[in-house]
């Protein structure tokens, strides 16, 4: 037998041996990418509508960052963080705690919001230590979320790609769930904003109750929810009073914003947005990711609160751990480059105008689409819900592949966006063979986006829904 080693993917990612479309670069002040189809060589041109997972602020490639990579790498050394610190982590670190206006002391740099969230879990277990309380080791979060892909991030997280792993993990013990947070079917007629948050915190409270308050180290929740569910952002006060019932019981408030934060949701910290987000100051623990380096290179991180450092200052002084390229100079000279342009060119304003346009084209667009049941989001952080009945909010078969669906006729007309299933829940069915129930489309491209490249966004997804409305529904 011949093997074909020309086409034959090396790579241990997605669809194994084969090496699907290629990226080759970008187009038109990287909001477009060129992909190439390995086996014809035939290239295609796409609006990046979602960037890759929501990473990109900046555009890809930009010039402005890429041309001083070699002045960068020359000046950076590697350090071990147990040895030796550098001055560029330094400098982004008291760049990111400035603009937090006094919510965080700290940081610590990793290289994937998977990587963050493994470490908090560690720093809260080392935190309720640093006070002397052994008894604290669970983590709360909420059903239907995603903080990430290792085994401690699968464990506190929920959703379709967990239940294959789910003997490896942490246990249902360890990793106690709270209702997910989800607007659009769990806010029930007649229900005001105050119900509907009072109805949240009573379950979180629950949570507690049940898995003993003195046992509990920390709450981790996605400010607005990702790919999971579909960007559901939450009623005003559920923040605050989530904030208040960690602290009433001794546990430390973690907020997941590596998706959805640092200007994505249209403000510095999503926490910070004036519709959801906290009233004062923030949590104990926030982390980010993605689009702090835009891509350019694999930067993330966790914030920590003055007083968690005072804790920790006040005990050992001393975190417990240390990871090969934590706090690593030349990703976190990328990173302060990427966010001191944010701020010096205003692009989180432009998140908050552009992606406002998005949202309420969408909605007037979609408002006579039989499939299109809910618009969501915040910035430019959006998403489409499917549902086969708009009343009932009964969705799709399954088997129809509703969310993917979408993303494949979306992508014909020239964007790239996130479709996906699962929105609702899932079934596991042993082995692989998992059920995911509801579908949405997501998007979230970068800052630099024009109200031009939202109109082509837009055309495509409303064209995109409208058809598969038609093949459908009949």
């Amino acid at each position: 037998m011949t093997i074909d080693t020309k086409h034959k993917s090396y790579v241990f990612q997605k669809k194994i041996a084969e090496k699907g479309l290629m990226c080759v670069g970008s187009k038109n002040d990287g909001m477009y990418l060129v992909l190439e189809d390995p086996t014809t060589g035939e290239q295609k041109t796409v609006l990046d509508g979602i960037s890759g997972a929501a990473v990109c602020s900046l555009g890809h490639n930009d010039p402005e960052i890429t041309s001083q990579f070699t002045k960068w790498a020359e000046e950076s050394a590697y350090t071990f963080g147990a040895y030796y610190g550098n001055n560029a982590a330094e400098e982004l670190s008291k760049f990111m705690c400035d603009r937090s206006k006094g919510a965080f002391d700290s940081c610590l740099w990793t290289q994937s919001g998977s990587e963050a969230t493994e470490n908090a879990i560690k720093i809260m277990r080392q935190y309720h230590l640093e006070r002397g309380d052994d008894k604290r080791y669970k983590i709360i979060s909420r059903l239907q979320s995603y903080h990430g892909f290792t085994i401690g991030a699968l464990s506190v997280g929920d959703g379709t790609r967990k239940p294959p792993f789910k003997k490896i993990l942490l246990s249902d013990d360890q990793t106690p769930k709270m209702p997910q947070l989800y607007p659009y079917r769990d806010w029930k007629e007649g229900m005001t904003e105050e119900d509907y948050t009072k109805h949240l915190l009573e379950q979180a409270e629950k949570c507690f109750v049940e898995n003993d308050p003195e046992t509990i180290s920390g709450v981790i929740v996605e400010t607005v929810g990702g790919s999971t569910v579909g960007t559901p952002t939450p009623p005003k006060g559920y923040l605050d009073g989530l904030r208040a019932l960690c602290h009433k019981y001794g546990a430390l408030f973690m907020l997941d914003e590596v998706m959805c934060g640092l200007g994505r949701c249209g403000y510095d910290f999503t926490y910070m947005h004036p519709d959801f987000g906290l009233t004062t100051g923030g949590p104990d623990i926030l982390s980010v990711g993605k689009t702090i380096g835009s891509g350019f290179v694999t930067l993330a991180g966790l914030f920590l609160s003055p007083n968690v450092c005072k804790v920790f200052n006040e005990g050992s002084g001393y975190i417990l751990g240390a990871q090969t390229y934590h706090s690593h100079a030349f990703t976190c000279r990328v990173g302060l480059a990427v966010q001191q342009k944010i701020v010096r060119d205003n692009l989180v304003e432009n998140v908050r105008v552009v992606g406002g346009y998005i949202k309420e084209q969408l909605k007037e667009k979609l408002k006579d689409c039989k499939i299109a049941g809910d618009v969501r989001g915040a910035g430019n952080f959006l998403s489409i819900e499917a549902v086969k009945d708009k009343v009932t909010k009964e969705y799709f078969d399954p088997k129809l592949a509703v969310g993917p669906n979408l993303h494949k006729r979306i992508f014909d007309k020239g964007v790239v966006v996130m479709g996906a299933s699962g929105t609702v829940g899932y079934e596991y069915h042993g082995l692989n063979d998992v059920t995911a129930f509801g579908d949405h489309v997501m998007i979230g491209p970068a800052f630099t986006a024009t109200k031009d490249h939202a109109d082509i966004i837009v055309n495509a997804i409303v064209d995109a829904f409208y058809e598969a409305e038609k093949d459908l529904l009949g």
